[in-house]
């Protein structure tokens, strides 16, 4: 059990260096980076805030429809934050769960409407930054210390009772499903960006006109569910780390 628990560690540790394809390097002092990761990460982030700024810009008590997009929006993050984590803890959270699936779902987009294969680069080629393994990492990673630090917040190091509860025979799978969650979080939305992408790929090579079409409408379908499965666990880590565990 302990060995499997290692071996789960040295691979989760070791997936920033999968590859799959071509990238075009950056350097950075000793280290490469993805830099087509970054290109298109820097664009979907830069329409967020043109987004945002657009439907915020003029706020009024009787609202207009930039604004009732905006409020629609910030209505259903709320909802995705205040069913996991329940109606006292969830406030403090909606910015993380809200920027987590924003980002998720615009770089997933970015990947099915924009026709990136038309711009060349010098090595490798523009797409979804989610289709990137370091990337889905990265996130998953993010939601990994934010359940820690939401618990160690609200329990102290009472949190760490979890792992010997119900009983401290269960403590080495206690330990393991930490490992398992930012993993299977970040291998599902890699798996499905990259396979849809793909699948895209293959019948636009196959049958170049009108049939892609329905296939990149699931692909928009798939990417936003996507982007909604990431949200909707990473809110439920952090509310099930949020549980009194060391209170009784």
């Amino acid at each position: 059990m302990y060995n499997k628990i290692i071996n789960d560690f040295y691979l989760f540790i070791t997936m920033s260096s999968v590859e799959v394809g071509k990238h075009l390097y950056w350097s950075i002092g000793n280290y490469n980076i993805h830099g087509q990761v970054f290109i298109v990460s820097w664009l979907v982030i830069f329409a967020l805030l043109a987004i945002s700024f657009w439907g915020t810009r003029n706020l009024q008590r009787m609202p207009n429809k930039p604004q009732n997009f905006m409020e629609f929006l910030l209505e259903f993050l709320q909802d995705i934050a205040k069913n996991q984590m329940g109606e006292h803890e969830y406030r403090t959270w909606v910015p993380y769960i809200s920027t987590i699936f924003l980002f998720i779902l615009g770089c997933n987009w970015a990947g099915a409407l924009i026709p990136w294969k038309l711009i060349h680069l010098p090595e490798g080629e523009l797409a979804a930054p989610t289709n990137d393994i370091n990337t889905t990492v990265a996130l998953s990673l993010l939601t990994s210390i934010s359940y820690f630090y939401a618990g160690i917040s609200k329990n102290g190091l009472g949190y760490f009772s979890r792992y010997i509860e119900p009983t401290p025979v269960l403590l080495p799978i206690n330990i393991l499903e930490d490992f398992t969650k930012p993993l299977s979080l970040s291998f599902r939305l890699f798996g499905n960006v990259l396979a849809d992408e793909l699948v895209v790929s293959v019948f636009t090579l196959l049958v170049p006109i009108l049939i892609p079409l329905p296939v990149m409408i699931l692909g928009l379908f798939a990417s936003s569910i996507q982007a909604l499965i990431f949200s909707t666990l990473s809110a439920a880590y952090i509310g099930e780390a949020m549980e009194g565990h060391g209170e009784h």
